[in-house]
């Protein structure tokens, strides 16, 4: 098993810290280059100087490029400051010392962490003795054996791991079996980006683009067993989502709008959401991401008004 140990700035540490539970994090760079992990990886915190010490851990959910306003709106304390005010600065900061010109979009490049969880002080890990210098973003270490394994180990006895997941690193390590990759638990905020992305940020009845005013629709709420994943979810413009959580608009087992005829009856028009009736939402390429039918029908069963 592999996994990414992250050059961290120590003040993104601080302000995540303050929190003792496990939690969600956004790893932002100002820099939209993809980081290409696996889903599931182990994600390691190292501090940089003066630091250099392993600090927390959590997994990789993700990348997404989003405008830096999305990226305040979305995960907010998570990114590790406390506005998007401080955000914007320590962009700048970055930027300036590194020479690295602002996308005119105020686009960033976000690693989404998973099950984040950070050690006091006093808990803290010595990094790795063949970690170099000369890394200034990140490196990938083989977790099930060497020092990988030490820093792996440490991390799972502090934060609490199992352990079946401490077995299955020593498992790698004896060669019994292939490595296992840990599926993270989503929360809110990962969920949002991840549910706009597999939508190619459109809304899936209107197609409307502007990301403003789209949203990640959880079809069978959380609070009513839904769950935090992406085939729970579709990308709906913000007016169209409210109509689809009362019960107004609906999705039907051929992936067609649905439009009650009380949105007209109880409000005396609705004429503007009319002609969406039978038109077929745009689902995400990719089938595990595409909207699941018992969700759908339990929607229109528990929530539309027929």
């Amino acid at each position: 098993m592999r996994g990414f140990l992250a050059v961290t700035n120590p003040g993104w540490y601080e302000r995540l810290a303050q929190k003792q539970e496990s939690q969600e994090a956004n790893f932002w760079k100002p820099s939209i280059k993809q980081l290409k992990l696996e889903i599931g990886t182990p994600f390691i915190f190292k501090l940089k100087a003066p630091h250099h010490a392993i600090a927390g851990f959590g997994y990789f959910a993700g990348f997404s490029v989003m405008p830096d306003w999305l990226a305040w709106d979305t995960f907010g304390g998570a990114n590790g400051v406390d506005s998007l005010e401080a955000l914007r600065a320590r962009l700048t900061d970055i930027r300036d010392h590194a020479r690295i010109e602002r996308n005119p979009l105020g686009l960033i490049g976000c690693a989404m962490i998973a099950e984040a969880r950070f050690f006091s002080r006093a808990n803290w890990i010595e990094p790795p003795t063949d970690w170099k210098d000369r890394v200034q973003t990140g490196m990938t270490y083989d977790l099930s054996n060497g020092e990988g394994e030490r820093i792996w180990l440490e991390c799972l006895a502090r934060g609490g791991g199992t352990s079946e997941a401490a077995a299955v690193v020593r498992r790698d390590s004896q060669r019994y079996g292939p490595p296992v990759v840990h599926t993270p638990r989503l929360g809110q905020s990962i969920f949002r980006i991840k549910v706009l992305d597999a939508y190619g940020r459109a809304c899936t009845i209107s197609k409307e683009h502007s990301l403003p005013v789209l949203e990640a629709v959880h079809i069978r709420p959380f609070s009513q067993g839904g769950e935090h994943d992406v085939a729970n979810g579709m990308s709906m413009r913000s007016d169209i989502h409210r109509l689809f959580d009362r019960g107004y608009v609906a999705v039907d087992q051929d992936l067609r709008t649905v439009v009650s005829r009380r949105l007209r009856d109880d409000f005396g028009n609705g004429r503007s959401y009319d002609h969406y009736h039978g038109r077929p939402v745009s689902v995400p390429p990719a089938e595990r991401d595409r909207p699941s039918q018992v969700a759908l029908e339990w929607h229109r069963t528990h929530v539309f008004r027929g």
